[in-house]
């Protein structure tokens, strides 16, 4: 390229990104989006957005210096229009974290303590659930490939449980088995560059690719860019954190890179002590599981032996605990599953 395009200006002393929508087709729908217009430029100081180049030159110039001045002094807002290098090099950890931050406040205003049901109801109305959907947006720049194992258990299974209530929310819940699949199988959000169903997520992405339950779809293939996303191994611990909406499931909470397996370990803890997860019957010689053990076996060793061992050594120091111990070392025990609850999580 030997020529060059030079362009005479008058500049406002503040920072400028220029964003390539040729570049970067992606970006067509979310300039859409944001804007309303698909004609280029548009211009945004921060995230308030001004409109395009006549509009910039009309504006009063007391309001114009309030918005470089507001540019100055204040850091971009995560919800600021991306610029051009963040969709290659953002970090996933800080925008899960401000996500977090906010799944944290709607839980925490509209959670029950258990953390078993959801007042949606007035989520759906809160200024911080609005929040939290302008942020979902940018998980599109997430970059998703130079996360460790323990930031991609955190991030995935926090964002798998926000986008269930964010697709029940906005969807209606699913209320029979076909209405299911098709919410497990269609709901998602775009990250890092690529769509993930919340069927990706947890089978895929958080159990190593594999095929969940009933499900028709093969994992990711080997050319499949998201296969480099996915866990090396299965997960067996992720079953007692993530949260599909129904009152069958664990509780829902949210979970930190740090330490990430020890509050993994602590929610199958809390989930084994319920008995409507797991119960015992010493003179029967029966262990009762939830379902989630039947469809799932294979993530906790595939045989009733190696199943009962993965629930015993899951369990907090309990009678519970010592009961079965003494059904192990006495022999033969019975595995029988109890009925999954799969109406809603909802106070109403």
């Amino acid at each position: 390229m030997r020529g060059r395009v030079t362009v005479y200006s008058v500049t406002l002393g503040v920072p400028v990104c220029d964003v390539d929508v040729n570049k970067h087709r992606e970006l067509r729908a979310r300039l859409k989006e944001l804007t309303g217009h698909s004609t280029v430029p548009q211009i945004s100081f921060n995230n308030l957005y001004v409109g395009n180049n006549e509009d910039l030159q009309n504006l009063d110039p007391e309001w114009l210096e309030r918005l470089v001045l507001s540019v100055r002094e204040e850091p971009v807002p995560l919800d600021a229009p991306p610029e051009e290098n963040s969709l290659d090099s953002d970090a996933a950890c800080e925008l899960s974290e401000a996500l977090r931050n906010l799944t944290l406040k709607l839980y925490s205003d509209h959670l029950s303590e258990d953390g078993k049901t959801v007042d949606y109801k007035a989520m759906s109305r809160s200024l911080c659930f609005e929040r939290y959907c302008d942020l979902a947006v940018q998980l599109q720049r997430v970059e998703l490939l130079s996360l460790s194992r323990e930031e991609k258990l955190a991030f995935f299974i926090n964002v798998y449980n926000a986008l269930v209530i964010h697709g029940n929310l906005h969807l209606g819940f699913p209320k029979n088995i076909c209405q299911r699949y098709r919410f497990f199988n269609y709901v998602s959000y775009f990250i890092g560059g690529e769509v993930f169903t919340l069927q990706d997520i947890e089978n895929r992405v958080l159990r190593g690719n594999r095929k969940g339950v009933a499900q028709l779809m093969k994992p990711f293939s080997r050319n499949d860019p998201r296969l480099q996303v996915a866990l090396p191994d299965v997960e067996p611990l992720i079953h007692f954190a993530l949260n599909c909406g129904a009152k069958g499931c664990p509780s829902i909470k949210t979970y930190t890179p740090q330490d990430i397996d020890s509050q993994l370990c602590s929610a199958a803890e809390a989930f084994l002590e319920n008995d409507d997860s797991c119960g015992i019957d010493s003179v029967g010689r029966e262990v009762k599981l939830s379902q989630i053990f039947k469809w799932y076996k294979a993530d906790f060793g595939g045989t009733d032996e190696k199943l009962l061992n993965w629930v015993f050594d899951h369990m907090g120091a309990s009678q519970k605990k010592r009961t079965l111990q003494a059904l192990l070392s006495e022999g033969k025990v019975k595995v029988s599953y109890l009925s999954y609850d799969w109406s809603i999580n909802s106070t109403d």
